[in-house]
């Protein structure tokens, strides 16, 4: 099911204000909100309905992150949070990650991506699914995020 008041413009600037936030942190310009993201977001997150996996996409056009929640309560800035707060494990130093993920974090910062769509639906076991698509994508091997 569709959460029709979860991507309205409410919504997208909770997304926007949440991504612009920590590129802001550090330095880099802010994410345009791109409505072909956001269908893509919605038209993915759509598949996982049913099944509410925490599987990725195929569109290797676009970067992406993925966010759920158990119940309907989770919002745009906390999943955002959620994949911020990964933050504490990437070492600019050395680029790499020092604990169990932080590409999600990179992702939201790498300073060539320009775009960002997103979406959020309720899926049938009553979780929250949140996805963002990102364009450019980010994180490349071996690059540094800003």
């Amino acid at each position: 099911m569709v959460d029709a008041r979860a991507n309205g413009t409410e919504m997208i600037n909770q997304f926007l204000d949440a991504h612009n936030s920590a590129r802001k942190a550090v330095g880099v310009p802010p994410l345009e909100w791109e409505p072909l993201l956001a269908n893509f977001a919605h038209a993915y997150s759509n598949q996982r309905l049913h099944d509410c996996a925490l599987v990725h996409s195929t569109a290797m056009a676009y970067g992406e992150n993925i966010f759920i929640g158990q119940g309907r309560r989770w919002s745009a800035k906390d999943a955002v949070a959620a994949w911020v707060a990964e933050k504490q494990f990437y070492d600019y130093s050395s680029n790499a990650c020092s604990g169990p993920d932080c590409t999600h974090y990179t992702q939201i910062v790498w300073r060539t991506t320009e775009q960002v769509g997103c979406a959020k639906i309720i899926c049938d076991n009553g979780s929250s699914y949140i996805t963002c698509e990102y364009y450019p994508p980010g994180n490349y091997v071996g690059a540094r995020p800003y």
